[in-house]
């Protein structure tokens, strides 16, 4: 299975907006948003899922830059929801999260 996160963002072939970059970690603008804030957090080493992650030096550092990013957006629309999937809601499998804000765009 393919992985976009790993294939097309973190080897550049797709272009994103970056908001936080660090050695292991990456929050950018959604590349097709569903919402009208909508940025995602990855680490930046393949990772399948929450289920899967066994470093919690990674973990911490992840949920640093996930607080951050949420505090911004907090600050700026008043209102966030940070969100990760699993399982069959888990479209793309490389660890991610979502941090949103706003009605979620039709279609």
């Amino acid at each position: 299975m393919s992985d976009f996160y790993c294939d097309e963002v973190l080897s550049g072939h797709t272009p994103v907006e970056k908001i936080i970059e660090t050695e292991r970690v990456l929050a950018f603008y959604h590349t097709r948003p569903f919402y009208p804030v909508h940025i995602v957090v990855i680490p930046r080493q393949h990772i399948d899922s929450l289920l899967t992650l066994q470093d919690d030096t990674l973990l911490a550092e992840l949920f640093r830059v996930i607080q951050q990013v949420a505090a911004q957006v907090v600050a700026e629309q008043g209102t966030a929801r940070v969100v990760t999937n699993l399982g069959d809601y888990q479209e793309s499998k490389h660890l991610h999260w979502h941090i949103i804000s706003g009605k979620a765009k039709n279609g």
